[in-house]
């Protein structure tokens, strides 16, 4: 399975979620980008996704998106190829 990156937050409905859909589609480690912590952090997540908002996902090099892109492309049958590294 490829690594998985995530940038949130302390207090996030939406990484909540994320992680949980991750959980059940078999990840069993995420590498979670605190950007509440360090402002640095935040700066180079909004340089390298674009986005302001958290979650937002990396599967291997693939730029997901937030929860919402994640649920989507769940829902398109394509998560699993990707995090098969397909």
């Amino acid at each position: 399975m490829v690594e998985v990156v995530m940038y949130s937050t302390a207090v996030c409905p939406y990484c909540v979620a994320a992680e949980r859909l991750l959980s059940n589609k078999g990840v069993r480690e995420i590498r979670k980008i605190r950007v509440d912590l360090d402002p640095v952090l935040r700066e180079e997540m909004m340089q390298k996704t674009g986005r302001r908002t958290v979650p937002q996902i990396y599967i291997g090099d693939h730029h997901v998106g937030g929860f919402d892109d994640l649920s989507a492309l769940d829902h398109a049958g394509g998560l699993e190829s990707l995090l098969a590294g397909k």
